[in-house]
């Protein structure tokens, strides 16, 4: 298991260093100045110099991408020379030193996603930190809707095959994959927060937390996660419902089932016993893309519900070119999709001592 997981966290590695790679190009080819989107059109050709020289956009493409490297890099190496690009400063990263010399110094850090463009110079790490949390949160209600109610689904899908409880859940779950999320956000606020607002006393746009009236801070409104976590929850919950009644449909023709019920157990015993587990293997699957996609995929779901979380962070970057911003979110997104499949892989073993040999 631990070669294994070596091998994993290597080719992580090495997909995250393709990802790097590919985001760096896209944003850095895009024509246009990047001084000039930060200052506007009554910049100063002195005004630019200082930007281009501060972010280093007067480095060539090359060198560029080190640093880039360089910052992103847990062991990063940085010169003494105040006129350098790369010169170390505290407050810029919080590190550890390792090795110093005359010119250099070599560091242990967290990686350094650099300062946004539009947040007056506000570090992009700190923004990803004040908005991801409230994705996590949406991305993990949506998800356990998807699991707990998905599951569910798909056993009375299977245990009632082709009766009407089957043909309903195959409507409602085909209904649920073949509708954009987008639209379905729209149809839910409109409907629940302003058609039936008096009834369902929901909202049709807020976040997780909300200011309060006499501005003695802000306070955390769980009503608001409602709407949003149904909304995202509703594609993934129609593919865990096929697949669970696919698989448990699959299980439940095989010879350790039918010498199980010849034992006398009854079909829930059936179920939980011997075929529910075995049949969640692709149900896992399922789950851990999913899972991973929120992160990405809530961008229009937070936006229509003006949740305040990295999704709806990513859209107001594009929208400001804020490339720091995007770059981080999306290396961010990456990494995080990489740590779930690897997580997903230790828990088939658990599932399934054959993959686990």
């Amino acid at each position: 298991m631990i070669n294994y997981l070596i091998s994993k966290i290597g080719y992580a590695l090495l997909t995250l260093l393709g990802v790097v790679t590919v985001i760096f190009l896209l944003f850095t080819l895009l024509p246009g100045d990047p001084a000039q989107m930060m200052l506007g059109q009554n910049e100063s050709e002195e005004q630019l110099n200082n930007v281009r020289k501060k972010y280093g956009f007067d480095q060539p493409i090359s060198k560029q991408y080190l640093y880039y490297l360089n910052d992103l890099s847990p062991i990063s190496f940085h010169s003494l020379n105040p006129d350098d690009f790369s010169h170390f400063e505290s407050e810029k990263y919080s590190a550890i030193q390792l090795f110093k010399t005359d010119q250099s110094v070599t560091v242990l850090k967290l990686p350094y996603l650099r300062e946004s463009f539009q947040k007056n110079g506000k570090y992009v790490s700190e923004v990803i930190s004040e908005t991801l949390p409230n994705t996590a949160v949406l991305a993990i209600s949506a998800i356990c809707i998807a699991i707990i109610v998905g599951i569910l689904m798909g056993i009375i899908s299977a245990l009632t095959k082709d009766q009407w409880p089957d043909k309903v859940i195959q409507l409602l779950s085909t209904l649920g994959m073949s509708v954009p999320s987008f639209f379905s956000a729209i149809i839910f606020a409109w409907l629940f927060g302003y058609v039936l607002q008096e009834f369902t006393n929901l909202n049709m746009t807020g976040s997780l937390y909300e200011v309060d009236d006499f501005g003695e801070g802000s306070y955390i409104q769980w009503k608001n996660l409602i709407l949003p976590s149904i909304v995202l929850g509703i594609r993934p919950l129609a593919v865990v419902t096929q697949l669970m009644r696919n698989s448990l449909l699959e299980i439940m023709s095989q010879d350790y089932i039918r010498t199980a019920k010849a034992k006398g157990l009854s079909m829930f015993q059936v179920i939980k016993k011997h075929a529910l587990k075995n049949a969640l293997n692709p149900v896992v699957t399922a789950i851990s893309g999913w899972f991973a996609s929120m992160l990405a995929g809530a961008v229009f779901v937070e936006y229509i519900f003006g949740w305040n979380g990295l999704g709806k962070e990513i859209v107001d970057a594009l929208n400001t070119l804020d490339l720091p911003v995007i770059m981080g979110a999306v290396l961010i997104i990456a990494t995080m999709f990489i740590l779930i499949n690897i997580f997903v892989d230790i828990i088939y073993g658990w599932l399934d001592p054959r993959i686990r040999i």
